[in-house]
């Protein structure tokens, strides 16, 4: 027999083989509806994540803001403009808007003065303090919320007046290793989190839907009313706007920050001897109160 036509029909036997012992296996069954349901599961409800929550972030806080956004469309909003603008310099806390916080101004004082009116109704009080206190408590409880207003935007611009040093370094870094100064400012939002970083990511997700690099920046310089951040701010839409090189702008505005960190921490530490005299001295009449000086008939 020729060789070609044995090698021909070896060929034939094994595509034969295979080709039965592929019909001969079992075809795994495969159950599109066990397979979605199988998918399905894995996300959880609307109403089970609802109910995983803490009671207060489910019941309270909406009831309270609901509240606080009803009484807030009924009094005058006067002062809205500046509400807005504290808002904006405490970073907007817990999403409160303009019209929400001024209700909750009335709804603590509702809350401070009728509470403590009604204390006094059952405690069957009748003397002049069951009038005056409630409307201490409701004129307290009314500035209570600026109060911490107040305190959070104090501690925003200090955090963003601390930061901005080391940002500026690493932004001068980073452009003059050859980046641009957008993917920069990413690289700054990246390496940390802390309000101004993710002021910068504001901005560049500004800059992502079309909005202008000098609007954008301008903006973040009102909403959060920082000195130093304003002058940093000025430098850079300056020198975008005269086609100056950011690398070198950024140098100098990095060696400006340097110097301002160090004359605040010298600033402070003048300041402590002063803030130590008070607790000294009550500290040393107190100790001479306990432990009075040893009179000259006890040694003479």
């Amino acid at each position: 027999m020729p060789p070609l036509l044995m090698l021909s029909g070896v060929i034939v036997l094994m595509g034969f083989s295979l080709a039965m012992f592929g019909m001969s296996r079992k075809r795994a069954v495969v159950n599109i509806d066990d397979r979605l349901a199988h998918f399905a599961e894995r996300v959880d409800p609307l109403e089970k994540l609802e109910l995983e929550q803490p009671f207060t972030e489910r019941i309270i806080k909406p009831n309270l803001r609901r509240l606080a956004t009803r009484i807030g469309r009924v009094v005058p909003t006067s002062s809205g403009d500046k509400v807005r603008t504290k808002l904006g310099e405490a970073g907007n806390p817990s999403g409160l808007g303009v019209i929400e916080f001024m209700g909750l101004n009335y709804l603590m004082a509702i809350g401070l003065g009728g509470g403590s009116a009604l204390l006094f109704i059952f405690a069957q009080v009748s003397s002049s303090l069951s009038f005056i206190v409630p409307l201490v408590l409701a004129a307290f409880g009314y500035m209570l919320p600026g109060i911490w207003l107040d305190r959070k935007a104090k501690s925003r611009k200090k955090e963003i007046t601390r930061s901005l040093p080391d940002a500026i370094d690493l932004l001068t870094i980073s452009v003059e290793s050859g980046l641009g100064f957008d993917p920069a400012l990413m690289r700054v939002a990246e390496k940390w989190d802390n309000s101004l970083t993710r002021e910068f990511a504001r901005v560049l997700s500004e800059l992502r839907i079309g909005k202008h690099k000098r609007e954008a920046l301008r903006e973040m310089a009102a909403r959060n009313n920082v000195e130093d951040l304003n002058v940093f701010i000025s430098a850079v839409i300056q020198a975008d706007q005269l086609g100056v090189a950011i690398s070198q702008v950024l140098r100098i505005q990095s060696d400006a920050m340097r110097v301002k960190r160090r004359q605040r921490a010298e600033e402070l530490a003048h300041k402590a001897p002063i803030k130590m005299l008070f607790p000294m001295v009550l500290l040393i009449i107190r100790s001479l109160h306990h432990h009075p000086w040893p009179r000259c008939s006890e040694y003479c």
